[in-house]
């Protein structure tokens, strides 16, 4: 089935006909017929599925179609996301699937100066993509009316639940017509998202798009067991024998991204960081350049994990293994996406082998090794262009001229 022969909006069609879907996703194919219903959808699928567009193809058709034969006003879709750089990557989608529509969309996240935001909503806004901190100032501040939502979506449901935003949902639905239509998303399932999710859907139609693999088929993935102070000239050594790839590094912390990015610096590698402790305006231009290649190489911490589509990234280095193992696939899915092929390779150090076998418990199998032979090993630490490489025998020699240094003072005195 083509997405020409949907019952969507014609200026729809167009869009996703310039945007390059042809044919939709598994979990498109499962959604759209029954959102256009206005059934309510408990949808479990991964990253890289193409779930944005599964609900907002069929949500901008009904609003773009009610717009054309009776006037509304008002929020008629709220989509709660929990971190600011999905809320924008979604904004992005439904910009690009309602061009040239009579739909509105408006993003609200914390972090930047509220004004422009309260500007964009006086102007007048259909569908709403927000986090939950500012959705509720500007609601309480009369800013945001919430009486004629019509579609609530959570996506990445799971993710807010693990940053503790249970109670801001359920204080969301307080706010809600009960007369409404639910889509809940989520890439895990658990007790606590079940509980969550059937008291806030009615007679849900359940979809769950499970790939035997957790791990797109388009991504090739390895991991290099390398001591933890040798991680850098391995990470230098790729950056270089790939002079234009786009290459995204994960690390532990926000400590660790900028060690890592000073390092590189060090070595005359551009690179930039992306972190929370940045600014948020801070983060959304190094997130703008680099998916315009203005640099290539990007340090960050498990922030841009989730859900963020960063066009044609080459590698996916994993500098340290993530301590949840979901993050895993989170992490390497920033690769291999839509028809473009992709790389990971995971650094393992000795101290982090728990780490890793509970990411192949998590996976079913284990992940293919990078065997380093030694002489390649001892080449990539002697041509490293890092000033401070760790020099024992420098050391030693210091320490042992510090003691004569000593020694002969010692004497004087005497």
């Amino acid at each position: 089935m083509k997405f020409e022969d949907y019952s969507i909006a014609f200026e729809i069609k167009k869009n996703l006909a310039k945007m390059g879907f042809n044919r939709p996703t598994d979990i498109q194919f499962k959604a759209i017929p029954s959102i256009l219903k206005g059934e309510d959808v408990l949808a479990i699928a991964q990253t890289g599925t193409g779930k944005t567009a599964a609900f907002a193809i069929p949500v901008v058709s009904q609003i773009h179609e009610r717009k054309q034969y009776a006037r509304t006003e008002g929020i008629r879709c709220v989509v709660m996301v929990p971190t600011r750089e999905l809320a924008l990557q979604i904004t992005e989608v439904f910009d690009q699937i309602a061009r040239h529509t009579r739909v509105k969309t408006v993003c609200v996240f914390g972090g930047v100066d509220q004004e422009p935001q309260i500007a964009r909503l006086d102007k007048g806004v259909d569908i709403l993509i927000t986090t939950p901190g500012r959705m509720f100032d500007l609601t309480s501040q009369g800013h945001i009316d919430l009486s004629r939502v019509e579609v609530l979506i959570l996506d990445e449901a799971d993710q807010m639940l693990a940053l503790g935003f249970y109670k801001d949902i359920e204080d969301l639905i307080k706010k809600l017509p009960r007369k409404r239509q639910t889509l809940f998303f989520s890439a895990t399932i658990d007790d606590k998202i079940k509980k969550l999710a059937y008291s806030i859907v009615s007679k849900p139609i359940r979809i769950e798009i499970a790939p035997k693999d957790r791990v797109s088929k388009n991504i090739t993935h390895s991991v290099a067991h390398i001591p933890m102070d040798d991680k850098r000239f391995f990470l230098e050594r790729i950056i270089k024998q790939n002079p234009e790839s786009k290459i995204l590094v994960f690390v532990r912390t926000k400590v660790r991204a900028e060690r890592v990015a000073a390092a590189l610096t060090r070595m005359g590698l551009e690179n930039q960081t992306i972190h929370g402790d940045k600014e948020q305006t801070d983060r959304l231009k190094v997130m703008q350049n680099f998916k315009r290649g203005t640099f290539r190489v990007m340090i960050a911490t498990d922030v841009s994990a989730r859900g963020i589509d960063i066009p044609e990234v080459d590698f996916v280095i994993n500098y340290d293994l993530p301590e949840e193992t979901e993050k895993y696939v989170h992490r390497v899915g920033r690769t291999g996406r839509g028809v473009h092929k992709g790389r990971a390779v995971s650094f393992s150090s000795p101290e982090e082998q728990p780490l890793l076998e509970a990411i192949e418990g998590f996976l079913g199998y284990p992940i293919n090794v990078l065997e380093i032979p030694k002489e390649d090993y001892e080449q990539t630490i002697d041509l490293t262009q890092d000033n401070i490489t760790f020099d024992l025998k420098g050391l030693l020699k210091e320490v042992e001229e510090q003691e004569e240094r000593k020694k002969k003072k010692g004497k004087k005195k005497k």
